[in-house]
């Protein structure tokens, strides 16, 4: 463990020296290309930008509740009303906003992805029948999709809700439509690849469907199936912040294009910045994903990496 650690930290320490010499001889239109230090710099000028923020919405708050209790000292029927703070949203709730979208979106496409690979597993007609649909909509980019599902939820979803918005549900469906498939690939083949042997104990003893699926099929099949969401999280997550960016939706993909149309001397520092953050997240996923694996795993002494 320590070696591993060792060898992890020396090969960050070379990749951000070859960063710096590799950015201290680059020049753009916005001045010099950000090297590791300049990029720091913006965590922390994000951070500010942040808190100030956050200091500005709880001003607001207080200076609502005290001009509501004003107005209702003189008029006690006075409807008091309590306004959300509409303000600019920060680096922080950006990817917030992206982390919601993809979790949602990622649900949406593993309740539809496990049953039916199962089905497909269990049964060669369906799949038959359901294969090619998946080899024809499987490569189909999300910069195609995107069109076609914001123009369906403009024309059929309305909502007042402040989190499922119209731009919320086009990236979470966009995400779904594009995540679907490496999880139902994955879970048909883990379900077409249990042992023989289990399958044959299965119908000696006369499981009943709902039993051999949770008791020999489901169990046998957990690799292949948490390979398959491992997958689809990480194409799901690449696929909404091309999505947020081309549509301008909220979200961390609209954050660096707005930054990229800024064209500031900060731009740069700052797109390196989320572009740090969105790797580090898909790494974070990644290992929720092996923990949650491990704990439904029946083979606790299996490798996971």
């Amino acid at each position: 463990m320590f070696r591993s650690w060792i060898l992890a930290g020396t090969g960050i320490l070379v990749f951000l020296f070859m960063w710096h010499v590799a950015a201290s001889n680059i020049n753009t239109s916005l001045g010099q290309f950000p090297g590791p230090a300049q990029v720091w710099e913006q965590v922390g000028a994000l951070k500010a930008d942040y808190q100030r923020e956050k200091q500005r919405e709880r001003d607001f708050m207080v200076r609502q509740q005290e001009r509501n209790a004003e107005r209702l000292a003189v008029d006690p029927d006075y409807d008091a009303r309590i306004r959300p703070y509409t303000g600019r949203p920060t680096f922080v709730d950006q990817v917030q906003t992206s982390l919601l979208t993809v979790g949602f979106g990622f649900f949406i496409a593993t309740i539809i992805a496990i049953p039916l690979g199962i089905i497909c597993g269990l049964n060669s007609s369906i799949y038959s029948a359901i294969n090619p649909l998946i080899q024809v909509f499987k490569p189909v980019s999300p910069l195609a999709w995107l069109p076609l599902v914001t123009m369906v939820v403009s024309a059929l979803y309305v909502s007042d809700s402040e989190v499922f918005t119209k731009a919320f549900v086009t990236s979470a469906i966009t995400v779904s439509l594009c995540s679907l498939w490496p999880t139902l690939i994955n879970t048909t083949v883990g379900v077409t690849s249990v042992d023989k042997d289990l399958i044959n104990v299965s119908r000696v003893i006369q499981l009943p469907a709902h039993l051999h699926v949770t008791k020999i099929v489901l169990p046998s099949a957990v690799p292949m199936i948490f390979t398959g969401m491992r997958m689809s999280l990480a194409t799901g997550w690449m696929v909404l912040i091309a999505a947020e960016m081309l549509a301008q939706n909220p979200g961390l993909g609209k954050f660096i294009w707005d930054e990229f149309q800024n064209g500031s001397s900060d731009s740069l520092g700052r797109i390196m910045v989320a572009v740090i953050a969105i790797g580090l997240i898909g790494f974070a996923l990644d290992k929720i994903m092996l923990l949650i694996q491990r704990k439904v795993s029946w083979d606790k002494t299996a490798v996971l990496r």
